[in-house]
């Protein structure tokens, strides 16, 4: 068995324009204050990575891997979770997500996707420069609007929102491949892989490909009422990468999973911090350890109500005391009576 490693934390909640959190030395220096081995580093901001530099400069690379490790810490991953969703975008949403891109990009779908892809493409090589083999992204959605089979869905619309989804999808995988690096897919409320069955109609259609695997985080799975334990014996082999994020669900008799417009404070759903919630992560941790999930515990730090300093300080020990590590040999070796194979026969009553 492998030993999970971390704790490790997705600075993207943490980046702000005050020090620590406006470089990515300084940043990293208050992460190994806190207990944390290992960062997550989204790619939307150059003062932490230029991604297109980091893909097309291995000096580069090596020089954003020195300022992470010169502080203690490891790169776990690269994040495209905001060019993932980009790559595909229900016209719906067009006014809401265009600011996820640059200013040049917007009011222009046709642009902004073109940009999203050559920024998953960049991720590819920058991963591999920086000596990586998973990365962690958002698969984008194109059907959302119609989650709720009402008004009725014409024929074949769904299927033919995966046909497109996985078109779009297959040269980045394919680009990601080539460079031995794993698409972690977020599965996640807004994205068309939101559960484990969506997860599977993409994967058909990109059939199979060995490069579509998953983050698993358990919070959205909680707001779904989904049973998040037994997904990871599902898709054990695709789990690649892993966000320990906590979620609470208190349905009422006024409000339920969609929360009735309300904000995150007041919704039967709401994210909380490691620890806070109802995330049973004792079973998580027994379970990845199980299966040889050897990726990074990253904590993605996202609550209502707490501060979020206080929140990072907590979930670097939360994660450290739930990390298992595994044993090297078997608890009843001392039992043991050695292998006799005429002993075995004799004891199955065999000649």
């Amino acid at each position: 068995m492998k030993t999970i490693k971390g704790p490790a934390v997705f600075i993207a909640q943490f980046i702000g324009s005050e020090a620590p959190f406006n470089s990515l030395s300084t940043i990293c220096r208050w992460a190994k204050s806190l207990g944390f081995e290992g960062i997550q580093i989204p790619t939307t901001d150059s003062r932490f990575i230029d991604l297109k530099k980091a893909a097309e400069s291995q000096t580069y690379a090596d020089e954003i891997r020195g300022v992470v490790e010169e502080e203690g810490l490891k790169i776990t991953e690269l994040s495209t979770h905001l060019q993932g969703q980009l790559v595909a975008v229900n016209p719906v949403y067009d006014p809401l997500f265009d600011g996820f891109a640059p200013e040049k990009y917007r009011n222009n779908s046709a642009l902004r996707t073109a940009w999203a892809v050559e920024q998953l493409m960049f991720a590819a090589r920058a991963s591999a420069n920086l000596g990586l083999s998973a990365h962690a992204t958002f698969s984008g959605a194109l059907l959302w609007p119609m989650i709720y089979p009402w008004p009725q869905r014409p024929a074949g619309l769904v299927d033919e929102g995966f046909t497109e989804l996985a078109r779009r999808w297959l040269p980045i995988l394919n680009a990601f491949d080539e460079q031995g690096v794993d698409v972690c897919y977020e599965i996640h409320p807004g994205e068309d892989l939101h559960d484990g069955v969506s997860y599977e109609m993409f994967l058909d259609k990109v059939a199979n490909h060995p490069r579509a695997c998953l983050l698993y985080d358990p919070s959205h799975f909680v707001l779904q009422c989904l049973d998040y334990l037994s997904y990871i014996d599902h898709y054990h082999e695709r789990i690649k990468s892993f966000h320990v994020k906590d979620a609470e669900f208190n349905p009422t008799g006024k409000q339920g999973v969609y929360g009735g417009y309300q904000p995150w404070v007041d919704r039967a759903g709401r994210f909380r911090s490691p620890g806070d919630g109802q995330v049973d992560f004792k079973a998580i941790f027994s379970k990845l350890s199980a299966y040889d999930f050897d990726g990074w515990a990253v904590m993605e730090w996202e609550c209502a109500l707490k501060n979020s300093n206080d929140g990072a300080k907590e979930g670097a020990k939360f994660i450290s005391d739930h990390i298992i590590r595994v044993t090297e040999k078997a608890f009843d070796d001392f039992a043991g009576s050695g292998m006799d194979t005429k002993l075995n026969r004799r004891i199955l009553g065999l000649p």
